[in-house]
């Protein structure tokens, strides 16, 4: 698979996405069948309970001596409304059929003696669904009925339209349809969002992992490169190895520092190592600074107020060695020594030189790894802004009005 780290991991999320989309999709799927099929069972419910009101009414309204007497049905409201209804022979007894006077749905009649005497035979209710004769979808009750001996003789067939029921069907159908998409959308932002939270630290730190490994590339080729070079030419040039030998071990120290720091900030950052926060006077740490550090005939000056600061002071040491090695390195300008001022004061370092400054839209932005102007992109500063960012603090650049770049360390003071 192609890409870093990183992006395989973000892919993944993706996948995370999709297999949580579609299981609960899948769920819905099987909730909303669940949901359409009782809905259409109780329409049919709904549908039988109007054709048995019909055939019970019916059926203790007639009465039967030898012939079909039918008076108190057709006084009756039912037999003029809908459901329809037909009084059928389906037994060994003839009479004459009774039909309801409405018409709402057209059936066959031999359609309806079926009916009839196939619920005489059986003893029971019938409830199903026929075609009228003009295809339409009718749902049809039967229920039989006795003569004087017992004797199941006919039945009561009731008839209602299910078009309506079926549009009320259909519109629950889309409704649920349309709301399972909506939830399946809004369970794919959800799972998306939930997946990005659960990955995105293990995406923080392999992105961690990835820029540390950049920034060492970056910052160990040119020593590395300058030592080779060293010993070539020692080994070309066996009468200037004393005066080599310095230069050799000042790489190799500075090497070694760079490798320092990465360690410090790959440990601090991955949590082996937690942060040693005590009280530190900075004018103090600064001073001492200032007077390991070798100026090589570059001016320095020191302005400092008491001033204490909650930090952890070896990391805050190095952060200041950091700025005042970036100052003496690229804070001159062309054929003059380096000039740096340091102010303390307030949990502030402001280290000030007299170089060519910075480029205007890095002062605006936070201070990035790889771009600065001037020449001063390293992971010295880098490391300077993480040690900032550690502590709760942070690290401004901008340039002086008389010129020259300005980096302003802030840490968070203690209480006295």
């Amino acid at each position: 698979m192609n890409g870093s780290a990183a992006d395989r991991l973000r892919r993944l999320r993706w996948w995370l996405t999709a297999l949580f989309t579609v299981l609960n999709a899948a769920g819905l799927v099987v909730f909303a069948w669940l949901f359409v099929r009782t809905d259409a069972q109780r329409g049919e419910q709904e549908l039988d309970g109007e054709l048995r009101r019909v055939t019970s009414t019916v059926t203790r309204l007639i009465q039967y001596d030898g012939a079909l007497i039918t008076t108190y049905v057709n006084e009756d409201e039912l037999n003029t409304s809908c459901p329809q209804f037909a009084i059928l022979p389906g037994g060994t007894e003839e009479f004459t059929p009774h039909f309801s006077q409405r018409t709402c749905v057209p059936l066959d009649a031999a359609l309806l003696r079926g009916l009839a005497a196939e619920s005489v035979r059986s003893g029971r209710l019938l409830n199903g669904y026929v075609r009228s004769t003009d295809g339409e979808l009718v749902r049809v009750g039967v229920e039989p009925f006795r003569n004087a001996s017992g004797q199941y003789i006919g039945a009561v067939v009731a008839a209602a339209d299910t078009a309506r029921e079926q549009d009320r069907h259909n519109r629950v159908t889309l409704l649920v349809i349309g709301g399972c998409l909506l939830l399946v959308v809004a369970v794919g932002a959800a799972g998306h969002l939930l997946s990005g939270r659960a990955i995105r630290p293990a995406a923080t730190a392999l992105e961690q992992q990835e820029v540390l490994l950049a920034e060492t590339a970056h910052d160990l080729r040119t020593p590395v490169a300058a030592l080779r070079a060293l010993a070539e030419t020692a080994l070309d040039n066996p009468t200037q190895r004393a005066d080599l030998l310095p230069r050799t071990v000042q790489l190799a120290a500075r090497m070694g520092s760079i490798i320092d720091g990465l360690l410090i900030r790959a440990r601090l950052a991955a949590g082996v190592e937690q942060l040693a926060i005590q009280p530190v006077w900075l004018d103090q740490l600064v001073s001492t600074v200032v007077e390991e550090t070798p100026t090589e005939g570059a001016q320095v000056t020191v302005t400092a107020a008491p001033t204490k600061v909650n930090a952890d002071p070896t990391l805050v040491q190095r952060a200041i060695g950091n700025l005042l090695d970036n100052a003496l390195r690229h804070g001159r300008r062309p054929g003059d020594p380096a000039v740096v001022h340091i102010t303390v004061a307030g949990g502030r370092v402001m280290v000030a030189d007299h170089g060519p400054g910075i480029d205007a839209a890095v002062a605006r932005e936070s201070f990035d790894r790889f771009s600065s102007g001037g020449g001063s992109s390293g992971l010295g500063l880098a490391i300077v802004r993480w040690v900032a960012q550690a502590h709760g603090g942070m690290l401004r650049v901008y340039n002086a009005e008389e010129g020259g770049a300005i980096f302003e360390l802030v840490l968070p003071t203690a209480e006295s």
